[in-house]
C-alpha cells in the first residue's frame, strides 16, 4: 500500500492525496513535479531511478472498502533537501540513461 507521503522531500511543498503534482520513484521517494523537473532532472537522489505520477487514492468507497477513508494518506514528513552540487555529481553519470534502462 502506497504511503501517500504528505510533502515534497526537497522543498516541503504540500502534496495532499489528490495532488496531481506528486511524483514518486519505485521506493516511494516523493517529490513535487517542479523539483523532479528542475532540480532532480528525473533522477531520484536516493536510488537513481526515475519518477512517475503518484496515483490518486479514491475518496469514495466505490468497491470493497478500498478508499482514502479506510487507508488514509501518510502524515510522516520526510524533509531531506537535495544539495544541487552533490546531486549533479551523482546524477550526471546516469541522467542521460532512460529510467527503464538504469
Amino acid at each position: 500500500m502506497l504511503e501517500l507521503r504528505p510533502t515534497c522531500e526537497h522543498c516541503s511543498k504540500a502534496l495532499p492525496p489528490e495532488s496531481l503534482e506528486a511524483r514518486i520513484c519505485s521506493y516511494e521517494c516523493t517529490f513535487c513535479m517542479a523539483c523532479v523537473e528542475q532540480v532532480l532532472e528525473n533522477v531520484c537522489p536516493n536510488c537513481g531511478g526515475g519518477f512517475a505520477p503518484r496515483p490518486i487514492r479514491p475518496t469514495e468507497n466505490w468497491n470493497g472498502g478500498n478508499f482514502l477513508g479506510k487507508d488514509p494518506a501518510g502524515t510522516k514528513v520526510k524533509h531531506r533537501p537535495v544539495d544541487p552540487a552533490t546531486h549533479e555529481r551523482f546524477s550526471g553519470k546516469i541522467k542521460t540513461i532512460p529510467p527503464d534502462k538504469r
